[in-house]
């Protein structure tokens, strides 16, 4: 730091006017000084930031999410009395089998909840992931056996396939599963996507040159034809998920275990309305959600009076919101890798689709 100053007071110089003359301290900051206070001033304010985003997002998680991610609510005109009937939700495609998924975080809920007397399984679902399904309907069956309590099925807008497939979850409960008007539901049936792009690689000159332990290995790849021996094998697997499908299904309606054949006739993958379902013995009545929660309250033997009916709502979250605003960061035409990952991975779905099926791995 560099300093210049007027001679001080008594040293002979005068101003004009005769006073002494005042002392100027001139003082010029090296560039050390500038970054010191600069860098100071960046960890003040970057401190005070890091303390904002901690406090907030402390109150958002606080606001948003409870221990075990769900919320109660009381379903509308069924607020009173000390007994539950619980409403387990299963919505949209269902993905893999998931411990943490929102159907089984409801799964858990139930279980501890001493007070429920009955369970209603509301299903909205097209279906899913043969394995998903599959893993519901063991952890419906086995909530059903631990807790003793009776179980009612709901069927809104569409119960298909895999949403047919965890509805056997009442087993042989009489006048158990109901279905509203404008239901569609019934789909009993399995289905491998696959998609032969050969004739458009070979348009372009590309061919598949992939290195394999067994030609087998690459049964269901998209850039071939499935030669008859390996759709022989496939077709196999398939059948035998779908005598699987079957088997469940007599389980769940006991009228098709004393005549199959009369299943056979439904089994083709077509789907019913709610009127031709109750025709078919897909399901016992046709009637909305109050209609179930009734039901339920029978079963149970209580009086309406006596129960609360409550279901189970999946707050946002913070990370939801992150993927959301990641997902709308991205670039318009960008590519999502793992939707080209999902479709061109072979794999069985209890599914009522004629799309390309791209999954989420959570269990809804």
């Amino acid at each position: 730091m560099s300093e210049f100053a007027l001679p001080p007071a008594g040293s002979g110089t005068q101003s004009s006017s005769g006073s002494p003359s005042q002392v100027i301290l001139v003082q010029r900051s090296s560039g050390m000084g500038l970054l010191m206070l600069a860098l100071g001033w960046f960890g003040f304010l970057t401190s005070g930031a890091l303390l904002a985003l901690l406090v907030g997002g402390m109150i958002y998680v606080a606001r948003y999410v409870d221990p075990d991610g769900l919320e109660e609510k009381n379903v509308a005109n069924w607020e009173e009395g000390e007994y539950k009937i619980a409403v387990i939700t299963i919505d949209g495609v269902i993905g893999d089998a998931d411990e943490d998924g929102y159907v089984l975080k409801q799964i858990q809920r139930v279980r501890k909840d001493e007070s429920v007397r009955a369970i209603v399984v509301r299903v909205d679902s097209p279906g899913g992931v043969v394995s998903g399904a599959d893993y519901i309907l063991h952890h419906l069956r086995k909530l059903k056996k631990e807790k003793g309590v009776p179980m009612v099925v709901s069927m809104g807008g569409m119960a298909a396939s895999g949403g047919y497939y965890v509805s056997m979850a009442v087993e042989d409960q009489d006048n158990s599963i109901f279905a509203e008007p404008t239901c569609v539901t019934g789909s009993i049936g399995v289905i491998m996507p696959h998609y032969d792009i050969s004739g458009l690689l070979a348009r372009f000159d590309v061919k598949d040159d992939s290195i394999v332990t067994h030609e087998r290995k690459q049964m269901l790849a998209m850039t071939k034809p499935i030669p008859p021996e390996h759709r022989e094998i496939i077709q196999k697997n398939i059948n035998e998920m779908f005598a699987r499908f079957k088997k469940i299904v007599q389980e769940g309606r006991p009228k098709f275990a004393k005549d199959p054949a009369a299943l056979d006739v439904l089994a083709t993958g077509e789907v019913f309305t709610a009127d031709q379902a109750v025709a078919n013995g897909l399901i016992d009545k046709v009637g909305f959600l109050e209609d179930a929660l009734e039901r339920a309250v029978e079963l149970a033997k209580l009086n309406k009076s006596e129960v609360q009916a409550i279901r189970f709502k999946r707050p946002i979250s913070m990370f939801d919101d992150l993927s959301l605003i990641q997902s709308r960061a991205k670039a318009p035409g960008s590519i999502d890798l793992s939707l080209i990952q999902d479709l061109a991975t072979p794999r069985a779905y209890y599914l009522y689709t004629t799309l390309p099926t791209t999954m989420s791995s959570r269990a809804r």
